[in-house]
């Protein structure tokens, strides 16, 4: 498959199919719109990367996050190119700040640099893409968004199990208005989370009252987050957030209005990033073990003579809940 054939499917020229796929520049929406999707009725991808040793395999990986800024995804990453480096692997990382469109710009680009394997640690993914690997037949590991199968091995984390710990600690240290700050919860890791927690406290009798509201995944989106919350004039005795980094923003939220953590609102976090040890107060959160997250993508996607590569597998991990300093009894 070449350039030129989807160009002639497109109706346009090789160069305005190179200049869509590239981005490099402005093409009106409906030509894009016919060039993309001659492309997808092609499967056509630019083989851009042919870089391979001397037996002819290429040895580098794609690895694909959502946030970098976040340190979750960061930790996992680290990990991951630890390893593939350390075994003689190469690295390419992109970052899709979880907008879809980059994701898919992303992934397109791995395929057309015949990556010798794709690790997506993403909280978005789209069935089309999951088909788009599977038919460019490139080893993938999912960090909990695909399923297994094939060549695609998905790696989840049970997290109804931790934010069922963390829910039922709050409530029996007697807390009975509880409050999620999430965020992207029509995604499914974050937003699992977010169902979990609705679900949970709507079991217990007398009813738990709560409150939800969402920001960006960043530090200032969980103060904006727990601002927006107070001021709606809700005041609960304890504030469940999706991860580590917005519960250190509503730390932040919380402090600047003069309010204690734990004695006036208890805060927990999720995924027990560095931060989580060494703001103040020390934060209660979940554990997910990020460098086994990472070591474990590396192990499914690494091919050496010596040792076949694993594929098609489902692995599940366990989290672990961590109290610390930032939960205490409920206020009156």
């Amino acid at each position: 498959m070449s350039l030129e054939e989807v160009a002639r499917r497109a109706r346009v020229s090789a160069a305005t199919v190179s200049r869509v796929l590239n981005n490099v520049e402005p093409v009106k929406s409906s030509t894009r719109a016919r060039v993309l999707k001659a492309v997808a009725e092609l499967k056509y991808h630019p083989n851009l990367h042919a870089r391979t040793l001397a037996g002819g395999r290429n040895r580098t990986l794609g690895v694909i996050v959502s946030n970098l800024a976040n340190p979750f995804f960061f930790d996992v990453f680290e990990s991951l190119e630890s390893a593939a480096l350390a075994a003689g692997y190469d690295v390419m990382l992109a970052n899709t700040g979880y907008e879809p469109e980059r994701l898919v710009a992303s992934i397109r680009l791995m395929i057309g640099q015949r990556v010798a394997g794709l690790a997506a640690i993403v909280s978005e993914m789209d069935a089309r893409l999951i088909r788009l690997l599977q038919d460019a037949s490139i080893p993938t590991v999912f960090y909990d968004v695909g399923p297994a199968g094939g060549e695609i091995t998905n790696i989840a984390v049970d997290y109804r199990k931790g934010m069922e710990k963390v829910v039922d600690c709050l409530h029996t240290l007697g807390h009975q208005r509880m409050a999620f700050v999430g965020h992207h919860n029509e995604l499914g890791p974050t937003g699992e989370r977010q169902k979990t927690f609705e679900e949970v406290v709507a079991h217990y009798s007398p009813p738990v009252q709560h409150r939800t509201v969402t920001g960006a995944d960043s530090m200032e989106g969980g103060q904006r987050a727990t601002s927006e919350l107070l001021g709606s004039g809700f005041r609960p005795t304890a504030i469940v957030c999706v991860n580590d980094l917005m519960a250190v923003g509503a730390l932040r939220e919380l402090r600047d209005r003069g309010l204690d953590v734990p004695r006036d609102v208890s805060v927990t976090g999720f995924d027990n990033v560095r931060l989580a040890q060494f703001c103040s107060p020390r934060l209660t959160t979940v554990h997910i073990p990020r460098s086994q997250i990472g070591v474990t993508a590396f192990e499914y996607l690494r091919s050496d003579r010596e040792r076949p590569r694993l594929a098609g597998q489902s692995i599940v991990i366990e989290p672990e809940f961590i109290l610390r300093d930032s939960v205490g009894v409920a206020s009156a």
